[in-house]
């Protein structure tokens, strides 16, 4: 795992991070927390829970759910 933390880079998945937290006040850290914890391993389901259960956007939840199953974490 690489452990990442802001500024977030200005391209790829990473790059909505500010917009996530901005728009649903919650960290990357505590998103990826969200995602280890529903219990789900597929990316697409992990997709639909997060725009069912939070609201989030598809593009947002895949691209966070997108990088954390790559391996990434965001430091807390």
């Amino acid at each position: 795992m690489t452990e990442h933390s802001p500024p977030w880079p200005k391209q790829g998945p990473a790059s909505y991070f500010p917009s996530i937290e901005r728009n649903y006040g919650r960290s990357i850290a505590d998103w990826q927390k969200i995602i280890a914890d529903c219990g789900i391993e597929k990316h697409m389901s992990i997709v639909a829970f997060l725009k069912s259960e939070y609201g989030m956007g598809h593009g947002h939840a895949n691209a966070l759910v997108g990088w954390t199953l790559a391996g990434n974490t965001a430091a807390p």
